[in-house]
């Protein structure tokens, strides 16, 4: 009765018996009196009766002047001949002949509807117990079960992931293939009074992949791999949580060896002493029960366990000791070539077309985890196959790259002329001096087609992966930034809003300039300001200032005349090259995109009908340094005219 369609057929069926004997016992509750067979003769030598129906032992008697029988009375069945009964009990011979004699034979269903009738309720009555019973029997089974793991297990041979599907994380690799070893061959360990490590914590931003490494380990191994996430131990209930870990690790110990993998482990393993319940509220009971799980008496077994999160920070420093997840591998964003191989991977067995330069694409993508990467082979699929192609093209993932990081085109926004016109200037003055400055990534992309926020974008593309940025360089890009603002000014004598987004990069790469990578000659090398986290919430709420208000002064005046001396560089740039400045616009107005090898035409750099190497994809993510708030996308919250290469 496992399945819920039978057990509503089953209740419906027995509505429907209720029913039939609420209807039988209505039916057979009549007006007919009962008499005996002396007082039927007295009727019958009285005259007042017309009509016998016999029924096997039953007889009904009907009364002249009556439609439905009134009277009943019982008879032998041995008796064939009812008007000599009758006489030989004394009723008139002439009476008995003038009445009309009706016989039903006996037998048929009559005896068996009365026996139906009666067995009936008791079937009902038993069918209702059993209802009563099996669900009573749920209600146990499911409160038994309540504190039962959820984890789900998957054998060694189930595992269809291994090294092999994992890339751009070579060291992380290699620290996990000691596990994998430990599991195939723990002697080898043993002999030599080794201790594998007893959990391994993966680290690292959404998206790198450590999921997936996790499933690889297991595939790599062989072995029984329990996969859980840390908010499916918590419950409503206090002790839910706890017991699901030791049902956890029970199974585990059955399995041995074996991998426990628990996903987003800072759900259960958050700080202690910092819950809205104080220290003992149901998480911090889980996490007891883990800690105990995983260095307490009972250790001598063949368990890994593995957890994964991005915020190792707030997890509880008794989590991270030896013994417990004593040792920790960061899996970070890939560089150039992991980007390459992660792209390998992920377009291995689709059809790609001779065009397609895996190596372009990775230069082309800076910052993009593995989880970016193949949404955009997945969206580069969907562009060609929107387009009835029967191979993925080059330009296809030029198209999912825009597509992903800014959105699809707003073809139906509706722009003036002269708006058009600004919004050109805008990205032409990006783009040129973007170009002239020595510092800054080459311009790969220039174009006024609206997406998402932007009403228009100057595309960049840095040259390697560098993680170290100069003060020149930073300052350089800053003047870039400010170079659609530039070129309003210049041309139009009048500023726009459009730059709101720019404006905003600017002031926080100054501020951060100063107060934390000390570039100001005024201030000197100093961090001016403490950040502060609520454990709890694990994210960062305030800043706690440590200097006074004159300090304050000081810095913004020190950001003041980074971004005035910066916007001025800008417009002096602009204003030596105006001229290719107004071409660049004007193209941009007759063709709405202009490709690197075009852009450097016009400006001279490249004779006209020159072979150039295909055209990489596009793309503004992630410069080759680092920027604050690097975590954060431009939201676009206010109206953007166009946007050079975000520093986010």
């Amino acid at each position: 009765m496992k399945n819920p369609r039978y057990r509503n057929y089953l209740i419906w069926f027995l509505i429907l018996g209720i029913i039939l004997v609420v209807i039988f016992g209505v039916n057979s509750q009549s007006n007919t009196e009962e008499v005996t067979l002396s007082e039927v003769v007295e009727k019958i030598n009285n005259g007042e009766v017309s009509a016998i129906e016999r029924d096997d032992t039953e007889l009904k008697i009907t009364l002249e002047g009556a439609e439905e029988p009134e009277l009943e009375s019982q008879v032998d069945e041995n008796v064939e001949d009812l008007p000599a009964l009758l006489e030989s009990h004394g009723a008139n011979a002439q009476n008995v002949k003038g009445i009309n004699y009706e016989y039903s034979g006996g037998g048929g269903i009559g005896p068996w509807l009365g026996v139906l009738t009666g067995l009936l309720p008791l079937i009902l009555i038993a069918g209702f117990l059993f209802l009563m019973v099996r669900q009573a029997q749920g209600s146990n089974n499911q409160a038994m079960q309540f504190g039962r793991s959820r984890a789900r297990m998957f054998s060694g041979d189930q595992s269809n992931v291994t090294f092999d599907d994992v890339a751009g994380v070579d060291e992380a690799k290699e620290e996990l293939q000691e596990v994998v070893e430990f599991l195939k061959e723990p002697e080898k360990f043993i002999q030599l009074g080794a201790r594998i490590p007893k959990g391994v914590l993966l680290v690292g931003r959404p998206g790198t992949g450590k999921t997936l490494m996790a499933k690889a380990v297991a595939g790599e191994a062989g072995v029984p791999f329990f996969g859980i996430s840390g908010s499916e131990f918590v419950e409503m209930f206090v002790g839910v949580g706890a017991s699901r870990v030791r049902d956890l690790f029970d199974q585990a110990k059955r399995h041995s060896p074996c991998i426990i993998f628990i996903d987003e482990i800072d759900a259960v393993g958050r700080q202690r002493g910092a819950g809205l319940g104080g220290s003992h509220d149901e998480r911090e009971q889980t996490l007891n029960q883990i800690l105990v799980e995983m260095d307490g008496f009972d250790t001598d077994t063949n368990i890994i366990i593995i957890a994964a999160t991005n915020r190792p920070d707030i997890l509880d420093p008794a989590l991270m000791r030896p013994g417990r997840f004593d040792r920790r591998v960061v899996i970070d964003r890939p560089d150039f070539r992991g980007r390459e191989a992660i792209l390998k991977v992920h377009t291995r067995g689709k059809p790609l077309g001779g065009d397609v330069d895996v190596s372009t694409i990775a230069k082309s993508i800076p910052g993009f985890v593995g989880a970016d990467i193949a949404n955009l082979v997945n969206e580069a699929a969907i562009v060609a196959a929107r387009k009835n192609k029967k191979s993925i093209a080059m330009r296809d993932f030029e198209e999912a790259t825009e597509r992903v990081i800014l959105g699809p085109e707003r073809k139906s926004r509706i722009i003036s002329a002269e708006e058009r016109r600004i919004i050109a200037y805008h990205e032409a003055g990006h783009a040129l001096v973007f170009h002239f400055m020595e510092k800054t990534d080459p311009v790969r992309k220039i174009t006024i087609v609206s997406r998402g926020m932007a009403g228009g974008v100057t595309w960049t593309m840095p040259e390697d992966d560098s993680n170290l940025g100069t003060k020149t360089e930073y300052l350089q890009n800053i003047a870039a930034i400010l170079g659609g603002r530039a070129a309003e000014d210049l041309v139009f004598g009048e500023i726009t809003n459009g730059a709101s987004s720019d404006l905003e990069k600017v002031t926080q790469l100054a501020r951060t300039m100063i107060t934390r990578w000390g570039m100001s000659d005024k201030l000197g090398p100093r961090v001016f300001g403490q950040r502060e986290e609520l454990v709890f919430l694990g994210r960062e709420i305030s800043e706690q200032r440590d200097y006074g208000e004159n300090v304050a002064q000081t810095i913004d005046e020190e950001v003041h005349q980074i971004v005035t001396e910066q916007y001025q560089v800008a417009l002096s740039t602009l204003r030596e090259h105006q001229e290719q400045l107004d071409i660049i616009a004007e193209r941009l107005l007759e063709v709405e995109t202009i490709s690197r090898e075009e852009f450097l035409e016009i400006l001279g750099e490249v004779p006209s009908g020159e072979s150039q190497p295909s055209e990489p994809p596009p793309s503004n993510l992630k410069p080759k340094r680092s920027y604050p708030q690097e975590e954060e996308e431009d939201r676009g919250d206010l109206p953007n005219i166009g946007t050079a290469p975000s520093p986010a």
